[in-house]
């Protein structure tokens, strides 16, 4: 028998990992920290797709700051594998020159995607630049990647839903589920 924690995506079983009311709640606080740590500032959030865009939106909702937010699309990932190459589809067209920026990213694993798009947003001399990421996995961690505003840390496990995808699916489910074994 199958738990109904258990969801089938494609050829593969996931059980769930983090709830939707436990994701709220952490967004809710990063917001509130936010808020106070950029109370003077009108950040730029840059929300990296497609993963970040619901955390993005769940989390600039929960914004009473002045703040601009822009999508930049990044692409490492195919199936449930890094790819081992970062390749822009979509780029930044705003000039963030003496700006506080915040990068929003939905999971940072070995660093690679932030280390190697972050010398494009240093070059154009931002006056500071945080990063702001729903999970990180930092027992996976190649490049050192500070993450200013951080959901949570999780395993080494692929993870499906709120964002993030298998193959392009799963990005609506409410809940994070981690890739089952044994199922």
């Amino acid at each position: 028998m199958i738990p109904s924690s258990v969801i089938h995506v494609r050829d593969k079983s996931f059980k769930i990992y983090l709830e939707a009311v436990q994701i709220r709640e952490r967004v809710r606080q990063m917001a509130d920290k936010i808020n106070t740590d950029l109370s003077e500032e009108n950040p730029l959030f840059i929300a990296i797709l497609n993963g970040a865009f619901i955390f993005a939106a769940d989390l600039f909702r929960k914004l009473t700051i002045d703040a601009e937010i822009s999508f930049i699309k990044l692409v490492s990932y195919k199936g449930t594998r890094s790819t081992g190459h970062v390749t822009t589809a979509i780029g930044l067209d705003i000039d963030l020159f003496n700006r506080t920026v915040v990068i929003i990213e939905d999971i940072v694993d070995t660093g690679k995607t932030l280390h190697e798009f972050l010398p494009n947003i240093l070059h154009q001399h931002p006056k500071r630049l945080l990063i702001a990421s729903l999970l990180s996995k930092p027992e996976v961690r190649r490049y050192p990647i500070h993450i200013d505003y951080l959901g949570f840390s999780v395993p080494d496990k692929f993870l499906l839903g709120y964002g993030l995808d298998y193959d392009g699916l799963g990005r609506n489910l409410p809940d994070i589920y981690q890739l089952a074994e044994g199922y």
